[in-house]
């Protein structure tokens, strides 16, 4: 059986896609995508991508209208969260740490919920 090899793009509507783009490339080091092609996408370090349905009532997104949430690795869960923190984003870390690794939270200017994850 074929199958796919990785997530190719995320891609999401936004009210300003150009404002919402260099809002990840400042706070979050993701490259906007290119005019050419012959530059190169933003690529992510090799790792685990977990890929899960959850039930249409869930609360664990934030909002009941959100319907989809990023999840980005991060090797330096504190390092990352005092960053967004001092450029005034607003992050909720989980007190808890987990079999596979610790967790936070924020939103994007549009509110659309990001986690972010250090693998254990």
């Amino acid at each position: 059986m074929e199958k796919v090899t990785g997530i190719g793009g995320v891609f999401f509507k936004a009210k300003d896609p150009v404002a919402m783009s260099a809002w990840y490339e400042k706070h979050l080091g993701i490259d906007p995508v290119p005019s050419d092609y012959e530059t190169q996408p933003w690529s992510q370090q090799a790792g685990f991508t977990v890929f899960a349905a959850f039930p249409a009532d869930t609360d664990y997104f934030g909002k009941a209208e959100q319907s989809w949430m990023i999840n980005f690795r991060v090797n330096d869960l504190s390092a990352m969260v005092a960053q967004l923190r001092q450029a005034g984003i607003a992050v909720e870390v989980d007190p808890e740490t987990y079999p596979n690794g610790l967790f936070a939270r924020l939103q994007d200017p549009e509110g659309n919920p990001i986690q972010l994850w250090q693998p254990a």
